[in-house]
């Protein structure tokens, strides 16, 4: 884990070594500071030597200059480390996350992977800002100021050892039952994380069913058991303060104690006993800070677990060695087979099926809820592999292509259209970068979108906000339909695209298809039999298997199924779309 997350620093190494070389350096000068004050009270102010107190005065000043020179060039490098290290581990897990397959993603909520990118990240930052300084200036202090008591006086440097076992010993004990409670707490982040971001997203169904309490009252749950184990964690972590401050006053009593009974029998000096005082708050306040730096590695520890999960996931989907790079044409063939989400074993979505369709043909595909419609052809652009069997295009196995080749061949217009905030005209450049306007235009007027476009005020530089909630359901299918076929594939999928358009405009944009892009295959998954009465061949899916297969007619004469949806859809003749 440790070995991931550091390979991960890059090219901030530079500020990484340099922030604890500073700190080793501002240490020093601290740890010299006391003995140099021992000196000026001993030899210049009990002695009533001026030159000894201008001269060791001087020096104390120039070493707390560079002291604090050292101090403030260590936070600014530490600062910057931190800060780039959260930067690389940031884009490396978004990195990742670009290409996990639809698999991998299926492991993680969107709630959870929006949790780890921010604050598991904030945690790791703050966590390695912690060890590149103040857990390099806490144990240096500690073992310099401890070498320094015993160079003054060995008898009272001896109190320091006696405690620090103690200290050891409390804070094992704060970590190995905190450690558990931070874990579960940011388990309960993902989740507080995932209402909060399904009761937006559903805002307006919330408000339509005047669920808001309900809502309240889930988010209330949730926060609740986050506040519970906070307090749980804080409450064992509250022990820290009080244990520390406990062997700073006593440490401090039994050296005045015992200093003062040393001086009298002549084995102390008066600075001596003054830089042992200062030199008890600097162990001491070294001691607090290693346990700062221990609850901060608890903390963080369960982030960068959470962190290195997100880096360490392989997307089981990959592109072979010596991939095959240009798609020959649209033509597609399943052979036999069989495909679950779960894998060997599973329960299957897709049994036995068998299909060739030609390049340049029209598909539709008709079948009930959870027929797997959207399961079939998910495989084509290899989205999932197949369980069993293989899917074929332009006469070679999906597997064997170079991933970006085939994907950039197979246009998808899926169920739940997205449009990302930004202008209408860079969402359809998803579909091409470099498109001109005039292409802009044309693949518009193919999917009757040019229509509504034209009476923004702002036409094609019309700002879409997040998810397109400033356009209607209609609007925005057939935008991502245009942003389809800029990609000018060999392959289109529509699947269920056209559900909130009306009939007419359905009929345009199939008619549009069949005049501009005839060699492109297309699919069309629909509920409605208009949009696919006139393909070349309709698939009827009925739990997984291909029911029936054929063109309209034959279909309403062969096929049950069909049958009955065309009979549900339409009276005296008229359909009800």
């Amino acid at each position: 884990m440790i070995q991931t997350l550091l390979s991960n620093v890059g090219e901030f190494k530079k500020d990484s070594i340099l922030a604890p070389l500073c700190v080793s350096m501002e240490v020093v000068l601290e740890v010299l500071v006391p003995l140099m004050m021992a000196h000026l009270l001993d030899y210049g102010i009990e002695a009533g030597d001026m030159n000894v107190i201008l001269r060791t005065g001087g020096v104390l000043v120039v070493a707390c200059m560079c002291s604090l020179f050292f101090g403030v060039q260590s936070g600014k490098y530490a600062a910057r480390a931190s800060a780039g290290f959260a930067k690389n581990l940031r884009r490396r897990m978004f990195y990742n996350v670009q290409e996990f397959s639809f698999s991998n993603i299926d492991k993680f909520s969107t709630a959870s992977l929006v949790t780890r990118l921010t604050t598991d990240i904030s945690n790791i930052q703050n966590a390695y800002q912690m060890i590149i300084r103040i857990a390099v200036r806490a144990p240096l202090m500690l073992v310099f100021s401890l070498f320094m008591t015993f160079t003054i006086h060995v008898r009272l440097a001896l109190v320091f050892l006696a405690v620090t076992p103690l200290l050891a010993v409390g804070l094992y004990f704060i970590m190995t039952h905190a450690h558990p409670v931070f874990e579960r707490v940011f388990r309960t982040y993902d989740r507080l994380n995932n209402v909060v971001q399904e009761n937006l997203r559903g805002i307006r169904v919330v408000k339509s069913y005047v669920r808001e309490e309900h809502e309240i009252e889930k988010f209330g749950e949730v926060s609740d058991c986050i506040y519970r184990d906070f307090v749980k964690a804080e409450q064992l972590l509250a022990f820290n303060a009080p244990m520390m401050q406990t062997a700073v006053y006593t440490c401090t009593l039994l050296i005045s104690w015992l200093g003062a009974r040393f001086i009298a029998a002549g084995s102390l000096t008066t600075g001596e006993l003054t830089s042992l005082l200062t030199y008890t708050m600097q162990i001491l306040s070294s001691l607090m800070m290693l346990s700062m730096i221990f609850v901060m590695l608890t903390m963080a520890r369960a982030s960068a677990k959470r962190a290195v999960e997100i880096m360490s996931e392989t997307s089981d989907l990959s592109s072979p060695q010596e991939a095959v790079t240009q798609v020959k044409d649209g033509s597609i063939v399943f052979n036999h087979v069989n495909f679950s989400y779960g894998g060997e074993g599973e329960t299957l979505c897709l049994r036995d099926v068998n299909l060739r369709i030609e390049s340049g043909q029209t598909i539709g595909i008709l079948g009930g809820t959870g027929s797997a419609k959207t399961s079939l052809v998910q495989l084509i652009p290899r989205l999932y592999d197949a369980t069993q069997g293989s899917v074929s295009v332009g006469g070679v196995d999906v597997r064997r292509y170079d991933l970006g080749a085939l994907r950039d061949q197979v246009a998808m217009v899926l169920q739940k259209n997205v449009l990302f905030s930004g202008t209408i005209r860079e969402n359809l450049r998803w579909g091409n970068a470099e498109a001109e306007d005039e292409e802009l235009i044309r693949v518009c007027r193919l999917a009757c979108a040019d229509e509504f476009i034209e009476k923004f005020p702002d036409g094609y530089d019309t700002y879409i906000e997040e998810g397109g909630s400033n356009v209607s359901g209609g609007q925005k299918q057939r935008l991502c339909i245009a942003r389809a076929l800029l990609k000018k594939p060999k392959i289109l999928i529509l699947d269920d695209s056209t559900s909130a358009v009306d009939t007419r405009t359905d009929a345009q944009i199939r008619q549009a298809f069949q005049e501009e892009i005839p060699d492109t295959t297309k699919i069309i998954i629909a509920q409605r039999v208009s949009s696919v009465q006139e393909a070349d061949q309709i698939l009827v899916l009925d739990g997984g298997r291909i029911a029936a297969v054929g063109r309209h007619e034959e279909l309403l004469k062969t096929s049950a199924i069909y049958r009955e949806v065309f009979e549900s859809q339409t009276k005296g003749g008229k359909e009800n779309a």
